[in-house]
Formats: C-alpha cells, structure tokens, sequence
C-alpha cells in the first residue's frame, strides 16, 4: 500500500499546490522553474506525473494551478 493510498480526503484538500508540488515534485528531482513551459504543457506534465507520482486528480489540479500561478 502507498502513502498516498492513505491520505484522508481532508489531508488532501488542506494542502496548497506549492506544498503538494514540494512534497510530491522535488523530492525526486529537480523541479524546473515555472516560467520553463507553457501552461498547456504543464497541463501534460501534470498528467505524466499524476501515475509516476501516484497523484489525485486535486492533487495535480492544485500543483498546475499553482506553477500556472508562479510563471
């Protein structure tokens, strides 16, 4: 079983897109800047990572959201 399996729907929705993409997105490598694609192509990524990252469909909506944000 995953630790992501475990998460609590609440464990989930209280965190911000920059704390998921910490947790989730830096601690295999190094993140590229924001401003590095375009907003469609975060969207691409997002969807790559949601399965090699074992992410929710919020946690990924919240990590694009925010590096959108971030450009």
């Amino acid at each position: 079983m995953s630790a992501n399996s475990c998460k609590t729907p609440a464990a989930i929705t209280n965190k911000s897109g920059a704390q998921l993409w910490a947790e989730n997105c830096n601690r295999c490598h190094n993140a590229p800047p924001p401003e590095i694609y375009s907003n469609a192509q975060w969207e691409v990524v997002g969807e790559h990572m949601r399965y090699k990252a074992n992410l929710t469909d919020e946690e990924v909506r919240k990590i694009v959201a925010f590096l959108k944000a971030s450009k």
